[in-house]
């Protein structure tokens, strides 16, 4: 343990800590204002802002000794003895001649850049720049070119932090991007014939800490400060990746990642931060109905869940098809409804959606095969039910007639991810209620058809590949017509009052052995099972 002097205040560094000043600074509550520096990328120490003065202290004397000349503070270690001082004039006199420095060639276009109200430059201008500008205001100019199929470069905002470059290095491996030219006329680009195009790209949008990265799924859609941003986690695949929702008026415009080092430190793939657009789609299933041999009638939600109930006790022996797109408090209620119906009902795994192989890259991010967030919590709830993990096994049984009727969840983007053959074979049945997302040969063979909400319409809880918990609450209100799937079982099990998935989860966590244990409420980083997974097995 190392004690070390932030501004007179002092603040100890673990053994196995390695921390920089910045790093330092912020666990005494001081931020050191930066731009080119970021914890996941190597040390460059080029922009200068984080300047600070330095020195040592002697642990017997107490005497300190300072060094004449600022020093980075991403480049200094902080260790035992070593002294850090962030505020006094020299040091700020430092951050306001860099900033000056950065502005004198910088398009002041604020008004239409879309990275105003998020913007490095924007905010240290206001916090540590000069009072007044001293040098001439230039003509305007704004340069752009393509570096992909998905961002934008504005090249006169550039302030050549170079954390774009070092991201396609480093954490992608591909490298598209460098610096050409030299000295005054530096820039980014990508390298001839080798656009920007890795699964991360979007990542360098998030990094540039002004508005020379633009990206072109949200350039002009939104002002930032007119969107409201929630904690959420990508449904994309199994590495379920922490994210935020950024959304205003009850459309999502934006998913950018949220620092999770348990899951996917800053990081998040294009697939996931693009594949967010089937929430807002028209084409999605609207409303509940029931097909009929005149064609679909529309029905009312008020007695839909009692009418629901009525006829799958009509159509016993039942199963429940729980999807792995749904929460885990949301597959235990729907379990739980069809046992209530039926106490021998089957409770089976819903099909899991697999596409190609896990593609790991250099920092050792991966993209999972499986395309679903929550095959692992819902297994488990499966497994509590003594139901089955093989969705082949339960269309066996309704192929031997074992079975009768069926409540199918998706809730899958795809609206293929359930085949014709699947369907046909299930349209046999007496029963079939199905709830998802989109139309599909699954909803043409069914006799009720109900809307699924999206993953930023609900709140719940999924278990990632590596048996990590997390939860999260709605970012956006389900659309016109449709209800949570919680809301709708805990009607059918006669619970008053508004749904909650917190209570679900504490009786989740008293019931099923391998949620035992998890701390309450889940942390934001969430909670690790992965010894309940141990003791299991």
């Amino acid at each position: 343990m190392g004690i070390v002097l932030i501004d007179g205040q002092e603040v100890e560094v673990g053994n196995h800590e390695r921390l920089n000043g910045i790093q330092a600074a912020r666990k005494a509550g001081v931020e050191v204002p930066h731009y080119c520096w970021h914890a996941g990328l190597t040390v460059v120490a080029s922009c200068r802002m984080c300047l600070v003065e330095t020195g040592t202290r002697n642990a017997e004397t107490g005497e300190i000794k300072m060094l004449p000349k600022l020093v980075p503070a991403c480049q200094t270690p902080a260790k035992e003895g070593t002294v850090f001082v962030t505020n006094s004039e020299k040091v700020r006199q430092s951050r306001a001649f860099v900033e000056e420095c950065l502005l004198i060639d910088h398009p002041i276009d604020c008004s239409i850049c879309d990275k105003a109200g998020e913007c490095s430059l924007q905010d240290y201008h206001f916090d540590y720049g000069q009072k007044e500008r001293r040098a001439d205001i230039q003509p305007f100019h704004s340069r752009r070119r393509s570096m992909g199929e998905t961002v934008t470069l504005f090249v006169d905002r550039c302030v050549m932090c170079t954390r774009c470059t070092r991201c396609t290095r480093e954490i992608a491996g591909t490298a598209e991007l460098m610096v050409i030219n030299r000295g005054a006329s530096e820039e980014i680009d990508v390298f001839p014939g080798f656009p920007l195009s890795n699964k991360l790209s979007g990542n360098v949008v998030d990094l540039c800490p002004v508005g020379a990265l633009g990206d072109k799924d949200f350039l002009y859609q939104q002002r930032v400060w007119f969107m409201k941003s929630n904690n959420g986690v990508c449904a994309g695949c199994s590495t379920g990746c922490s994210i935020k929702i950024e959304e205003n008026q009850n459309e999502v415009y934006r998913l950018k990642p949220r620092e999770n080092m348990h899951i996917n430190q800053w990081w998040m793939c294009d697939e996931g931060r693009y594949g967010y657009h089937h929430a807002n789609s028209l084409e999605r299933i609207s409303g509940p109905w029931k097909n009929s041999p005149d064609g679909p009638i529309a029905l009312d939600w008020t007695r839909l869940p009692d009418e629901l109930s009525a006829q799958l006790k009509l159509a016993r022996p039942l199963a429940a098809v729980l999807s792995p797109f749904l929460t885990v408090e949301d597959a235990f209620r729907l379990a739980t409804v069809i046992r209530n119906i039926d106490p021998q009902a089957v409770v089976a795994l819903g099909p899991v959606p697999v596409v190609g192989e896990n593609e790991t890259f250099k920092n050792g991010f991966t993209i999972r095969a499986e395309k679903c967030p929550n095959r692992k919590g819902v297994a488990e709830v499966v497994k509590h039910f003594d139901g089955l993990t093989d969705f082949a096994e339960l269309l066996n049984q309704v192929d031997a007639g074992n079975i009768q009727g069926v409540w199918f969840s998706g809730g899958s983007p795809d609206a293929a991810w359930v085949d014709a053959d699947t369907a046909s074979r299930l349209g046999s049945l007496k029963l079939l209620i199905v709830q998802d997302l989109f139309p599909s040969p699954l909803t043409a063979a069914a006799h009720y058809i109900l809307p699924a909400t999206s993953f930023a319409e609900r709140e719940g809880s999924y278990v990632n590949y590596a048996d990590r918990l997390q939860s999260f609450r709605w970012a956006v209100r389900p659309r016109p017509g449709v209800r949570s799937e919680g809301s709708i079982f805990q009607q059918m099990l006669g619970i008053k009052g508004l749904y909650r998935a917190a209570p679900v989860l504490e009786e989740v966590v008293r019931v099923i052995p391998y949620f035992a244990g998890a701390q309450l409420p889940v942390p934001e980083q969430g909670a690790d099972l992965r010894a309940n997974q141990l003791a299991a097995t």
